[in-house]
């Protein structure tokens, strides 16, 4: 049986892969290392804390010892990094977390799998010819586009934040040892995903949980940032397939072609509630939409075109975003209610 390794899982993403993978992939056992910082909660994989294929083991990624002990143990012939630190406003305040575990934590793990998996550069042992590392990334690290225009694979780096900018030196960390040492590594570059388990304080989750509860809804700005929306299920799908098929050294962006503005978000949200979790007395949720400070350097708009890995993968998303967000309220309401 193989084993791979999986940082981060028990965050949002992660959470949502984990049973997706191993629900499909029954000859794989996982192994799953995550700090369990704010964002991380082992109660989104309950599904799986009894699976025989799968390990969950509280760490650090930057604790290379830690790491080099559960290559030891478990002799990985994969990593799918997931683990950062990733929400925006987290990293104006306190940059300093984001540039270790983002960075650092990435060079970690590269450089110990390539001292587990090669001999020398461009060689591997032949016992590890297969292996392969993982990086998923974010569109974060394209930095913001104007009215028209989409990111490509090839569009030039241009971080506008220290969440973003962490992410785009983790890639580029991730590309050295690809040109370097010959190492087996593929990237993925996401926007922005929706869907069950995210956490509350981003804001999907925000807009419902306030709205229930009662509360204002607060929208940065004029609302008017546009972002492009995945449903995270179908990015687990394409990271599934990317970690197997995609091309050593090849970066691919993966995209649900769903370029929403957060007005329509909100909106959106507000009427779908009105009609699944009605307040009484005519009453909408919209009325509780309140417009906020906007924070620092808040990007206008990220659009992603996965033409590539849509024709080169053969891979397409399930969900547009009014199908997904049904789903995704569904789920919340069950959670908040």
């Amino acid at each position: 049986m193989k084993n791979i390794l999986v940082t981060g899982g028990a965050g949002f993403i992660g959470s949502n892969f984990i049973p997706y993978f191993l629900d499909k992939n029954d000859g794989v056992h996982l192994v799953n290392i995550d700090k369990l910082t704010y964002a991380g909660d082992l109660n989104n994989l309950q599904e799986v804390s009894e699976h025989k294929n799968y390990t969950f083991v509280e760490g650090d990624i930057c604790d290379r010892s830690l790491i080099q002990s559960l290559f030891d143990r478990y002799n990985f012939s994969g990593v799918i990094h997931f683990a950062a630190e990733s929400h925006v406003d987290n990293s104006i305040s306190s940059p300093d977390e984001f540039i270790k575990t983002n960075v650092f934590g990435t060079f970690t793990l590269l450089d110990v799998a390539r001292n587990y998996w090669m001999q020398a550069p461009h060689q591997y042992k032949e016992q590890y010819k297969e292996c392969r590392f993982h990086h998923i990334s974010t569109d974060e690290v394209y930095g913001t586009l104007g009215e028209t225009g989409l990111f490509t694979e090839k569009t030039p780096y241009a971080p506008n934040s220290p969440y973003s900018a962490s992410k785009a030196s983790s890639d580029f960390v991730v590309r050295s040892y690809h040109h370097t040492y010959g190492m087996n590594v593929v990237t993925t570059n996401c926007s922005n995903n929706y869907g069950p388990k995210q956490h509350d304080e981003k804001l999907i989750p925000t807009i419902i949980r306030k709205a229930i509860s009662g509360e204002n809804i607060p929208i940065y700005g004029d609302g008017k940032n546009v972002r492009d929306w995945l449903y995270v299920l179908d990015h687990c799908k394409g990271i599934e397939l990317v970690y197997k098929v995609g091309v050593s050294g090849e970066t691919y962006n993966i995209g649900g072609r769903n370029e929403r503005n957060n007005n329509y978000i909100a909106k959106t949200i507000c009427e779908l509630l009105d009609k699944m979790h009605p307040k009484g007395n005519n009453e909408s949720y919209k009325e509780q939409i309140t417009y906020v400070k906007d924070r620092p350097g808040h990007d206008m708009r990220y659009a992603i075109d996965a033409s590539k890995i849509e024709k080169e993968l053969v891979w397409s998303a399930d969900e547009n975003f009014e199908s997904g967000i049904v789903k995704t309220i569904e789920w919340y309401l069950r959670k908040y209610v």
